[in-house]
Order: C-alpha cells, then structure tokens, then sequence
C-alpha cells in the first residue's frame, strides 16, 4: 500500500509527535508515505474565509502535485483534510471557480482533473487497512486503558465522507480492535475552540475545559485524537485551565496512532512520547503497555 503523503505544516512543528508516531505505524505495518516534493500551506481556514478563490488555489497545488503521483492523498491535519475536500467540492459545485484555480495553476505548470482521493490516516489504517488485519499485527494489546476518543469538529464534517458527523466511530473501533476499553464520551465532535484559545482564552479555556471534565467524569485515563490544533488546545493548556477550574485534574492527550504504535511494541521515542507535557508513560506502565526503547523515528518514504 502506497499513499502520497502532505503532512502539511503543523506535523513539522507543533504536531512532530503525529507525524512520529504516523510514519512509525506506517512503516510497520508497511504502508508507503510518499512525502509530495515542494508542497505548499494549505491555508488554514482563514485564508479560505479572506478570499475563497485564492484560498481554493492554494490548497489545489497539493491536490495538482498529489494527483501527478496517480496515487491516493493521506493527509493526518483535520485542518487541512477539511481544506482540501472543500476546495474539491468548491469546484465541483462551481465550474467558475474552477476555470479560475486551472487559470493560476497553470501559471505555475500544473493542472488538476479532480481525480485525487483525500484521505485521513484513520480511514487509512481502519479501512484500507483494515482493523482485522491490525489486530493480527498487535504485539502489546491495550488491555485496561481507558480511552477517550476525541475526534474535533473539522475531521468529520462537513465534506468527511467516511464517518457519522455527529457520532463517529471509526477511532473507537480501530483503537478497540487493538484492545483499548473505549469510554462513552458524547463530546467527542464538539469543538476545542480552535484559535479561541489564543484570541479569547476565556471563551476557548471553557470549552477545552468541558471536553476534559467529561473525560475526567467518564475515568477515562487517556484522551486520543486526531487533530493537531486539539491535541494541542487539550493538552497544552491544562494548567491554565485547571488555576479557573480547579477540579480538573492532569489527564494525557495523545494521537490514536501513538496509541496504535504502542500496541505494536513501537519505541516510545518513536512514537513521539517524550514530547507530550502530560506524560503517559506512568499509565501505559501501570497497565504493563509499555514498548522497549532504542529505535529511531521512522521517516517518510521517497
């Protein structure tokens, strides 16, 4: 299995330890990432909502670049998997539109026929994959970890074809397939706040904190994600938000495929567990989980 891989820009920075632990799964479980040659920020969604057409020709380079590969585009950011599928229905709905992204695209030497699958990692690993097929693989089950999955607002709507916008399933099921006791968490597509956290911390610490109450309520010992921008909100922001809310209490926000890779046996250097602020070593050695050391990250595939 062979995918073209645009990590976009917070799995450079912000998100290092998503693409860590993606491309170690990955690459045990031999799944090709391609990283795309000379891809460009997809925009964020605040360029789509400064000038729709710029914005939906920004985003149509990676969809130009990925569709030269002939080969399906994983992309791990909610963010970005949300601006690329927009940009694809944007001009599938409005023909004007898209003679205007073909105008500037080839300006720059590239054409897009809008035959590029946009895909995120969990439909990846759940579905091409396929979740019998993982737990054939499992080395280290996640037998007793209570997980709460958190999926954010922007993986699974609105153009998200592969998962209930409202009451998604895909990350439960992957991360039960490999022995993980999934809690009953009814938040699990509201929103994190996204930049509110920034831009009115009060507003965006309220949320976060309500996402991470729940979780704390339903015992969970870990909340598992999928975005960047909400592993990010989740994690990076307890102490803040706990000095207004003082019943909450520290609680690991990691990416379902660190959980994954745990469950093959990966290192957790690998997997990118030294750089979460809210350790999870601690638990995942309670609950006797914990992978040997030694090995390096894994790197894209060329």
């Amino acid at each position: 299995m062979k995918y073209a891989y645009y990590p976009g820009c917070s799995l450079k920075a912000s998100g290092k330890a998503f693409e860590e632990s993606l491309l170690a799964v990955c690459s045990a479980l031999e799944i090709e990432l391609a990283e795309l040659d000379d891809w460009n920020c997809c925009g964020a969604t605040a360029y789509m909502a400064v000038d729709e057409t710029k914005g939906a020709a920004l985003a149509s380079r990676n969809l130009a670049l990925a569709e030269q590969t002939g080969l399906d585009m994983a992309v791990p950011c909610a963010g970005c998997y949300g601006v690329l599928l927009k940009a694809q229905a944007m001009q599938r709905k409005y023909p004007r539109l898209a003679d205007q992204v073909s105008v500037g695209l080839k300006a720059g030497g590239l054409t897009y026929g809008g035959r590029v699958r946009v895909k995120h990692p969990l439909e990846i690993l759940a579905m091409d994959f396929g979740t019998k097929a993982f737990r054939s693989r499992v080395k280290v089950p996640l037998k007793g970890l209570r997980v709460a999955c958190y999926y954010g607002c922007r993986l699974v709507r609105p153009e998200s074809p592969f998962d209930d916008s409202h009451d998604p399933v895909t990350m439960d099921n992957l991360l039960k397939s490999v022995g993980a006791r999934i809690v009953d968490y009814t938040l699990k597509s509201k929103c994190c706040g996204g930049s509110l956290t920034g831009t009115i911390p009060e507003v965006g610490q309220n949320l976060c904190y309500q996402l991470l109450k729940e979780a704390q309520r339903r015992e969970a010992d870990v909340v598992a994600t999928a975005c960047p921008l909400c592993q990010f909100n989740l994690e990076c922001y307890q102490k803040d938000i706990a000095r207004k809310y003082t019943d909450l209490k520290p609680i690991p926000v990691v990416y379902f495929t660190q959980l994954l890779g745990a469950s093959l046996g990966l290192d957790p250097v690998a997997l990118g567990f030294p750089r979460l602020i809210v350790p999870i070593e601690p638990i995942l050695r309670e609950r006797g989980i914990m992978a040997k050391a030694g090995t390096e990250p894994a790197k894209a595939g060329v």
